[in-house]
């Protein structure tokens, strides 16, 4: 099975327009696996258009702390999902050990929930997590020693760096726990702009990808100037050409 995938938040304008032909395209580049995005939201198109194009849904994100949960791992549960991965905490929530610990707490409870539907939790960090440093630890390193053993990371290897830690190392230290990683590259800007295909920025992606051998490689583009289905291709190509 390939262990390649694409988060559909890449194409997220033409997926609110016309998920179907995003589906079809997406599986033309030659991709068997997506990460969708909005999952209650997007069941019905999620429903019909995965199997019409040969495609399944692995892992999904999906707003859960103050979300309708079970309602979320219910939707999961029906397309096949088999983590649904938590997309953002908000920056000032990994400034002390109180607020940490809350999240992990909350994330903890959300994964009991999601157990019964066959469903597991993650979480994807952003630039944040890293960047705040409490005792000589990021913050993200903190709320992993909370988190329950059944709750799995999806390390967006992109923000990790853009928060100044060395992506590699980071997937080291964690180990097992990852069990996705978002392939992007660019020049670390952290307002999304300046984002290419993968092999084509700043990530020592080699590195990356050999610190973590049995993680989903999720390619993502928050934003891009240019044509995003060339884009997706063209890191497509790369992680198939580094195999």
């Amino acid at each position: 099975m390939s262990n390649h995938s694409v988060q559909l938040y890449s194409i997220r304008q033409d997926f609110a327009v016309d998920p179907a032909s995003v589906l079809r395209r997406v599986a033309e580049i030659g991709l068997t696996q997506v990460e969708p995005y909005g999952v209650v939201e997007n069941v019905e198109a999620l429903r019909l258009g995965l199997p019409a194009n040969g495609l399944t849904a692995p892992t999904a994100h999906a707003r859960l702390l103050g979300a309708d949960q079970e309602a979320v791992f219910a939707a999961a549960a029906e397309l096949g999902i088999g983590v649904v991965i938590d997309p953002l905490v908000k920056p000032e929530l990994w400034l002390d050990r109180a607020d940490i610990a809350a999240t992990a707490s909350a994330l903890n409870d959300a994964a009991k929930l999601a157990s019964p539907h066959g469903v597991r939790v993650g979480y994807h960090n952003h630039w944040w997590e890293l960047e705040s440093q409490i005792d000589g630890r990021s913050a993200l390193e903190l709320f992993v020693d909370q988190l329950d053993p059944e709750i799995v990371l999806e390390i967006d290897t992109y923000w990790a760096t853009a928060g100044g830690e060395n992506a590699a190392a980071l997937l080291g230290r964690l180990g097992s726990r990852v069990h996705a990683i978002h392939v992007k590259d660019g020049g670390l800007n952290r307002d999304d702009s300046g984002q290419v295909p993968a092999g084509q920025g700043q990530i020592p992606l080699p590195e990356v990808l050999a610190a973590a051998p049995d993680a989903l490689h999720v390619i993502e583009f928050d934003a891009f100037d240019g044509d995003v289905y060339e884009a997706i291709a063209a890191s497509y190509a790369y992680l198939t050409a580094a195999e």
